[in-house]
């Protein structure tokens, strides 16, 4: 299952599992100042609910949404162990095809066109403007298909409902806090000091590791530049009472790099 825990963007690099500094340059301001992502590993297992039963009924669906990188692979990982790639390339593969594939993000629509589905909405940046744009789109009768995580947010299954738009939900993967999170902040604060900025890219993230932060910052958290990589993962930061000085535009390193960036300025938002 995944774990939340600290990884670079690429997740490949020799610390991951532990905390991981980004060096930032910003104007008028040393050169250099440390920035830590609280993000997933890639390449831990999804585990959850078997979808491949209802993914081998593409007929009674009208498309797919998939939200997030984890639940591709969760998908993905289904298809293999349950001995069903070449049904999935011979004939489902093709009929999914000839229906909607809604994703979340360039990363999500990436996994979505390694397993041969052809992914659109991933401009959309995030839930609520996908929903937008399933909304302006379809008129199926037919139920989407939505695997997803055990903790996903009701944004989007709200707003289709609101407008008629049919789901079904599945949940294909679970996410639980990385058994050495403590650890990991630990280790990271006594080596690196107190962070310049802390981005989150995920509520589940922050719930798991805002209290040990709270512990190892003290009264130096209100130095810390808080940062979120949506809207979600903001609305969180607000409801825990943190300030957010920063969301990024899309969830892109690009973006997230420019977010942090104006959030290092002195006196800017």
């Amino acid at each position: 299952m995944p774990a939340e825990c600290f990884t670079c963007p690429a997740s490949r690099c020799a610390k991951r599992r532990r905390g991981c500094s980004l060096r930032v340059p910003y104007k008028d301001g040393p050169a250099t100042m440390k920035v830590l992502l609280l993000k997933d590993p890639k390449e831990d297992d999804d585990r959850g609910q078997d979808p491949y039963i209802r993914l081998s009924h593409p007929e009674g669906y009208g498309g797919l949404i998939f939200t997030s990188p984890r639940a591709v692979e969760a998908v993905k990982l289904c298809l293999e162990k349950a001995n069903k790639t070449e049904a999935w390339e011979t004939s489902l593969k093709e009929k999914w095809n000839s229906k909607s594939v809604y994703v979340v993000g360039n990363a999500t629509a990436s996994l979505v066109s390694k397993i041969g589905l052809d992914p659109e909405g991933e401009n959309c940046g995030n839930a609520e403007k996908l929903a937008e744009y399933i909304c302006s789109r379809e008129s199926s009768a037919l139920p989407l298909l939505f695997p997803c995580g055990n903790l996903k947010r009701e944004t989007l299954p709200r707003m289709l409902k609101d407008k008629g738009v049919p789901m079904e939900s599945i949940t294909v993967y679970q996410t639980i806090p990385h058994p050495g999170i403590q650890g990991n902040l630990n280790s990271y604060y006594s080596q690196q000091g107190i962070p310049a900025s802390i981005t989150f890219f995920s509520p589940s993230g922050l719930s798991y590791s805002l209290k040990h932060i709270q512990e190892l910052s003290g009264d130096s958290i209100d130095q810390i530049k808080f940062v979120a990589i949506g809207p979600t993962t903001a609305r969180a930061l607000a409801a825990q009472g943190l300030p957010v000085s920063c969301t990024a535009e899309s969830p892109t390193p690009r973006a997230l790099a420019a977010g942090i960036r104006t959030a290092l300025q002195p006196h800017r938002c």
